[in-house]
């Protein structure tokens, strides 16, 4: 290799090496026929023959499949009856894992995705027997995943599992997937920790500070079962959220309509809008009460973004912990009893998980830290 790097340089060496499948002695076959190649590896090894210094001996390697990995190719993948319906990003994801999302979405806007020999925006659903093409797309290093899911080590928080699904209780903290700044969440961690899985999607999505019952689909047509579940509203979802305040009158119904507001600086939030919102539906339970809070169960009806946290601040009673839509005052008195984060959690899911229509009901526990908060306020 030192002959090759001193005759033509070291990137035309290695580049060189690379194309006569170093190391090993360069066999005739893999000298090419013709071109600047040809030319410079005859050249070579004339070199070292003249001068009578080594020649490599062993045999020969071709590049290893790490190394191809690194320069992946043009592929064309046919989807099929299972991946129908599904979005197009979201069958690239799975296609090409550790890729972020906004390269992904950068190449579908470039048009290097194709389907059908045919240009496709990010919301083109897939059908059976499209032919999609992939392009080459630098994946990142494999070691990253397993990292990932060794912080999380999420298989101890698996509530319920079948050959279809799963549901974990996802700890505080913790987004359900990487992106806008984040290196990976609980989808790409539990992908590293079964790499040989063939399918796993998020079915639904929890805010990062939310904890609780959080489902993953393990087939493509469970994933279309639960989707249609909940457009239906027959997905029981129940969270237990501690309140500021006295939640009096027993249970409340809250149905204002909410719209997502966009923020500068990239803040989302999320207000109450009579004439332009779309339709919610929270109801709230108390369960216990204490001096200055109310522990509610919360029964979900539609899953708008922040919907129980405006909700309740909109009757009055924000959530403990909320930095975004909650009291100051409230949060900050919270902290003495030891609150660290919000108290939301997603204590209890109820769905079908068959055509058949066999039910599943599943319960998180409230995280130690939280029950903790809450014996303080009994005995305060």
């Amino acid at each position: 290799m030192l002959i090759i790097m001193q005759v033509i340089g070291y990137s035309r060496g290695q580049h060189l090496l690379s194309k006569i499948g170093f190391p090993g002695r360069p066999d005739p076959d893999c000298i090419p026929k013709t071109g600047l190649y040809r030319a410079a590896t005859i050249t070579i090894l004339a070199y070292a023959s003249k001068r009578n210094l080594p020649v490599f001996t062993g045999t020969l390697h071709p590049m290893s499949q790490s190394t191809a990995k690194s320069f992946p190719k043009v592929r064309m993948v046919s989807v099929t009856a299972e991946d129908a319906g599904q979005r197009i990003d979201n069958f690239l994801a799975r296609h090409l894992k550790g890729v972020p999302k906004s390269h992904i979405y950068r190449i579908l806007r470039r048009g290097e995705v194709r389907v059908n020999s045919g240009r496709i925006k990010a919301r083109y659903r897939i059908c059976a027997g499209d032919k999609v093409r992939i392009p080459p797309v630098r994946v990142a290093p494999e070691k990253s995943a397993p990292i990932a899911a060794a912080r999380l080590d999420l298989e101890r928080h698996i509530l319920f599992e079948n050959s279809r699904c799963l549901v974990l209780n996802k700890p505080s903290g913790i987004a359900v997937h990487g992106g806008s700044g984040l290196s990976f969440g609980v989808i790409e961690a539990l992908r590293a920790s079964r790499p040989d899985a063939p399918y796993l999607e998020l079915a639904h999505r929890l805010d990062r500070e939310t904890s609780g019952c959080l489902v993953i689909a393990k087939r493509r047509s469970f994933l279309r079962l639960f989707h249609e579940q909940l457009r239906n509203g027959e997905v029981v979802k129940q969270y237990l959220a501690l309140l500021a305040g006295q939640l009096t009158g027993g249970r409340q119904k809250v149905s204002a309509p909410l719209r997502k507001n966009q923020l500068k600086g990239g803040e989302r939030l999320v207000v109450v809008d009579e004439a332009n919102g779309k339709e919610a539906l929270t109801i709230f339970s108390p369960v216990s009460r204490f001096a200055t809070a109310t522990l509610a169960e919360v029964d979900l009806k539609t899953g708008r973004t922040h919907q129980i946290r405006v909700h309740g601040a909109h009757i009055g009673h924000p959530l403990a912990g909320d930095e975004e839509y909650g009291d100051p005052e409230f949060n900050r008195s919270l902290r003495s009893h030891g609150l660290r984060r919000l108290f939301l959690h997603a204590h209890r899911l109820e769905f079908a998980d068959s055509a058949s229509g066999e039910s599943v009901s599943v319960s998180a526990p409230l995280d130690v830290s939280l029950k903790a908060v809450l014996d303080s306020l009994e005995t305060s």
